[in-house]
C-alpha cells in the first residue's frame, strides 16, 4: 500500500510544493532529534529560527506585515507535515501563530499590528496565548485574573496555567477580568510583554508533547499600557472564542499529521516484521487495521481542509472547526493506539516512533477545547 496516495489530491501545485518543503524540513532537521527533544523536554529554539526563515511562523500574516501571505489551507498543510514527524514542534507553532498571532491579526488596531506582528512573523519574538487558569479550563468565563484601570495603565494580577511557549515567549495575549461584576461581559484581552513583569512559574512535567514548553505564568502588579487593550473592554471572551475556532483548524491538521505518521510507521513495521513465516502485513487482521486507519485519516483530512477553506473565505467557522477538531483528534488517538497494537511489544519501546505518537495523541482530545466541548458546540449548532 502507498501510504502517501492521494495526500495531494485536493491541493494546488503550489500547495503540493509547500508540502514537499515542509516534509523535507521535518525529515532532515526535526526527525533526527525528536527523541532528544522529548527526553530532555527541550524547547526547539533553533527550529523556530529555521521555521521563521521558511516563512512558517508568519505563514498567514500579510506580506506587508512581514509574513508569507499564505492561506489557512496552506497553514494546515504545514501543520500536518510537522505533526507527522514531531507533534511538539507543530504545537509550538500552533500556539505562536494560530493563537497569539491570530488574536492580534483579528482584533488589534493598525498601530498594535505594526508594533507586534512583524517581529512575531519573522521570529524575532515568540508568542504565547494565555486563557486557562488553575481553576478555569473549559469554563473560561470562570477566570480570576484581573486588570484594574489606573490612569493610563492597567494593573494585571493573576495566574495562568498550561501556557504553551510560556518560558520562551516575550509577547503574550492575556485574557483578564476588567469588570468582575459583569461576568462574561467583563473579560478583556491585552497584549502583554514579558519585560512588563511576567514571571514564569512551574514548568509542567507532561505525558506527551514534552518538547513543547508548558508552564504556569504569574502576573503580580504587572503594568500594561492602556493602548495594549485589544478592541474594547468586555470583548475579551468573544475574541477568545473566535480565536479558538480558528486555532482548532490548525490543531485538527496537527492531529491528521500525527495519525499519518503513526500509520506510516505501522506500514513499515508490518512489511518488515515476520510472524508464522510471513510478513505481518499479509495477515488480514493487520490489513483491516491499516484500512481503517487510512479511511479515517482521509476523512479527517477532508474535514480539516473544509474548515481551513471556510476560514480563508470568511465563512462561519464555529461548526466546521468543531467537526474537524473533534473528529481529527479522536482519529489521532485511535490510530496511535492501533499503531502500538500492530507493533506489539515493540510499540511500547521508545526506539519505535509509535510509542511517542501514542503519548502525544491524548492531548489533542483535551487542548483547545475537549472532545466533550466540541460535541456540545456541534449539538448546539445543530439543535439550535
Amino acid at each position: 500500500m502507498n501510504s502517501n496516495q492521494n495526500l495531494d489530491f485536493d491541493l494546488t501545485e503550489e500547495m503540493t510544493m509547500l508540502r514537499r518543503t515542509a516534509r523535507e524540513f521535518s525529515e532532515s532537521e526535526i526527525l533526527p532529534k525528536v527523541m532528544q527533544y522529548d527526553e530532555a523536554q527541550e524547547f526547539p529554539a533553533n527550529l523556530m529560527t529555521r521555521m521563521a526563515e521558511l516563512g512558517f511562523l508568519g505563514a498567514t500574516v500579510p506580506e506587508e506585515l512581514g509574513g508569507a501571505g499564505m492561506t489557512a489551507r496552506e497553514f494546515a498543510v504545514i501543520m500536518e507535515e510537522l505533526g507527522r514527524v514531531d507533534p511538539s514542534v507543530a504545537l509550538t507553532l500552533a500556539a505562536h501563530s494560530g493563537l497569539c498571532l491570530e488574536h492580534i491579526l483579528l482584533f488589534a488596531d493598525d498601530e498594535q499590528k505594526r508594533n507586534y506582528v512583524p517581529d512575531l512573523a519573522t521570529g524575532k519574538t515568540i508568542g504565547s496565548w494565555c486563557l486557562t487558569e488553575p481553576g478555569s479550563g473549559s469554563d473560561a468565563a470562570a477566570m480570576l485574573t484581573t486588570a484594574e484601570k489606573r490612569g493610563s495603565k492597567y494593573i494585571v494580577n493573576g495566574t495562568k496555567n498550561f501556557i504553551t511557549n510560556g518560558s520562551h515567549a516575550s509577547t503574550f495575549v492575556v485574557m483578564t477580568r476588567t469588570d468582575p461584576a459583569k461576568g462574561k461581559a467583563g473579560i478583556s484581552a491585552f497584549i502583554v510583554e514579558k519585560q512588563m513583569g511576567v514571571r514564569v512559574g512551574k514548568k509542567e512535567n507532561k505525558l506527551g508533547f514534552r518538547a513543547s514548553d508548558t508552564v504556569q505564568l504569574v502576573f503580580e502588579n504587572v503594568e500594561v499600557p492602556a493602548e495594549n487593550l485589544l478592541g474594547k473592554e468586555g470583548e475579551g471572551l468573544k475574541q477568545a472564542l473566535a480565536v479558538l475556532d480558528s486555532g482548532r483548524v490548525g490543531v485538527a491538521a496537527l492531529a491528521v499529521g500525527l495519525a499519518q505518521g503513526a500509520m506510516e510507521a505501522s506500514i513499515r513495521y508490518a512489511k518488515e516484521r515476520k510472524a508464522f513465516g510471513k510478513a505481518l502485513g499479509e495477515f488480514q487482521g493487520i490489513q483491516f487495521k491499516v484500512a481503517d486507519m487510512a479511511t479515517e485519516i482521509q476523512a479527517a483530512r477532508l474535514l480539516t481542509l473544509r474548515a481551513a477553506d471556510a476560514k480563508a473565505l470568511g465563512k462561519p467557522l464555529t461548526l466546521v472547526a468543531a467537526y474537524a477538531k473533534y473528529f481529527a483528534s479522536e482519529v489521532a488517538q485511535r490510530v496511535a493506539t492501533e499503531a502500538v497494537q500492530i507493533h506489539g511489544g515493540y510499540g511500547y519501546i521508545k526506539e519505535f516512533p509509535v510509542e511517542k505518537f501514542y503519548r502525544d495523541a491524548k492531548l489533542l482530545t483535551i487542548g483547545e477545547g475537549t472532545s466533550e466541548v466540541q460535541r456540545m458546540v456541534i449539538a448546539k449548532n445543530i439543535l439550535g
